[in-house]
This record gives structure tokens, C-alpha cells and sequence, in this order.
């Protein structure tokens, strides 16, 4: 829809016509929230939110701009990456392997990546929107590590995700200063019903919600966990991908067909929900 709005622009203005909006949204529906609570938030809460902002700030803008150059099921499955990173980083800082399961999932996850990104086993190229969604990925990973943080334990969730979002909104404002060659392009976005509804549909459900969720629930489990867990992500984003494209499309007066199942859709989606599975499962209990 922008590209028809914003015929020409850089993808700089692109990412930020995505982003400035959504979370500048997101804040103000969150702001009155902690606004009800005392204190508003503890100098523990600035910090993680101010780390984890920064993390999700950069890892968004990199995830935005891949998905203009690859499909919106590949995007979310090679997002994923972090179900690897973390474990191999976390067996590197404590110098020791992690148990059989991790590996092995992480393993199932790499083959299901290389899968859905139609690696180039032969070249060792990735195309542009794989190469900077991978890169998001490793930003995720921090994000998903600091919310781990043993020193953030007693954090609540709304102070640190409204820190968050206002960290990400001003990022993303200097941004379409930035990019913007004059505000009155911003006017071309601002005078479409559809647009509206398509960026309070990202501030609301996909922001405010999801980051509440992830911000207050995250920390019950470990971090290896959470990143497996999150690959569930995208077999929930290519189901809906299968029907809902041509439904916005409609609305919105763009050309975008529904994705379709594919060999590698299939194969690679499976070896990340085999993974998830594998790593939930415990050990048997020793006998006394």
C-alpha cells in the first residue's frame, strides 16, 4: 500500500512509513496504562526497557526492510535464527555444552531455516531480504537474553515495555525525519481510511499485546525455551498467509495474492515445530 502511496521512495522512508506510526500508536495506548501505577517506573525497569528497546529497535528496522525482498512466510521462519544463537551462546559463556535436546532441535532448526530461505548450498549466498532478516534475528537474540536478565527479575511489564516503545518510537521518528523529504508526503498516508486500519491492526494487537505478553511471561522460562518457543511464530504467520493477503488486498486496493504451500514451506516448517517439541520434552524423573 505505501509503495502505491509513495511511488519512488527510499527504503529508509519505507521502513519508517511501517514504524514511526505503529509505535508512536502503540505508546500513547500504553502510556495511560502506567500511568495508574506507583512508582511509574524504577531505575531497573529504564534499564531493561532502554536495553531491550535498542535491541528490538534495530532488529525491526532490518526485519522491515527484508520483508520488501523476500516472502512473508520466509521472513518469519528465518527470523527464528535466535533458537540457535542463544544456545550456542550461552554454551560458549558458561564454556560448557548444553544438554543433547537443545543441540539437536537447534540443529533441526538450521536445516529448516536453510530450507525455507532457499539457501544456496553451492554459492553460500543468501539473497537480500534473508541476509537482513538473519541479521534482525541476532538482535532478537539480545532482546530475548536481557529479558532473561537474573538482575531484572522483580521488573514489572508495563513500565519496561512503555520505556521500550518510547524508545523505538523516537528512534524510528528521527528516522522519517530523516528519510522524509518534505511532511507533507506523511499526508498521502495519514488521508487513507485503510492505511489506518492496517497500522492500528500492527500497533494494537500485533504491539501493545504481544510485548505485554512477551515482557511479563518470557522470564518464567529459560531463555533456549523462549527462543524455541517463539519459532511457533511463523507456523502461525504462513497459515494465515494462505488466506488473509488477498482479504487486506481487497480492502486496501493492492495486488497481493495469498502465499501457497510449498515443498519447502512444509519440510522446513516441520523441522522447526519437531524442534519445539524436542526441547519441551524433560528428562525422566530418577527413582529415589
Amino acid at each position: 500500500m505505501q509503495g502505491q502511496l509513495w511511488p519512488g521512495a527510499s527504503d529508509s522512508l519505507m521502513v519508517a512509513g511501517t514504524l514511526f506510526p505503529r509505535f508512536l500508536l502503540a505508546l500513547a495506548a500504553i502510556v495511560p496504562l502506567c500511568l495508574r501505577h506507583r512508582p511509574l517506573a524504577t531505575p531497573k525497569e529504564i534499564s531493561q526497557g532502554l536495553w531491550i528497546g535498542g535491541f528490538a529497535t534495530v532488529g525491526m528496522i532490518l526485519q522491515t526492510d527484508g520483508l520488501r525482498y523476500t516472502a512473508a512466510s520466509t521472513s518469519a521462519f528465518l527470523t527464528q535464527f535466535y533458537a540457535i544463537s542463544i544456545p550456542v551462546y550461552l554454551a560458549l559463556r558458561q564454556r560448557r555444552a548444553p544438554p543433547w535436546r537443545v543441540g539437536v532441535s537447534a540443529v533441526l532448526v538450521l536445516i529448516g531455516v536453510a530450507i525455507l530461505g532457499h539457501f544456496d548450498w553451492r554459492e553460500l549466498r543468501l539473497g537480500h531480504g534473508e541476509v537482513e532478516t538473519l541479521a534482525a534475528s541476532l538482535f532478537f537474540m539480545w532482546q530475548i537474553l536481557w529479558l532473561d536478565h537474573p538482575a531484572y527479575r522483580e521488573n514489572r511489564a508495563l513500565p519496561v515495555t512503555a520505556v521500550m516503545m518510547a524508545i523505538q518510537t523516537i528512534v524510528f521518528l528521527g528516522l522519517a525525519v530523516a528519510a522524509a523529504p518534505s511532511w507533507e508526503v506523511w499526508g498521502r498516508l495519514v488521508s487513507s481510511p485503510s492505511w489506518w486500519g492496517l497500522i492500528l491492526v500492527l500497533a494494537l494487537p500485533c504491539t501493545v499485546l504481544t510485548y505485554l505478553i512477551m515482557n511479563r511471561w518470557q522470564p518464567c522460562v529459560s531463555a533456549t525455551e523462549a527462543g524455541l518457543i517463539y519459532c511457533f511464530e511463523p507456523i502461525f504467520g504462513s497459515l494465515q498467509a494462505l488466506c488473509l493477503p488477498a482479504l487486506f488486498a481487497r480492502w486496501a486496493g493492492v495486488a497481493y495474492v495469498n502465499e501457497t504451500l510449498t515443498f519447502s514451506l512444509l519440510i522446513g516448517g516441520g523441522l522447526v515445530t519437531v524442534a519445539n517439541i524436542l526441547i519441551q520434552l524433560k528428562p525422566p524423573a530418577r527413582p529415589a
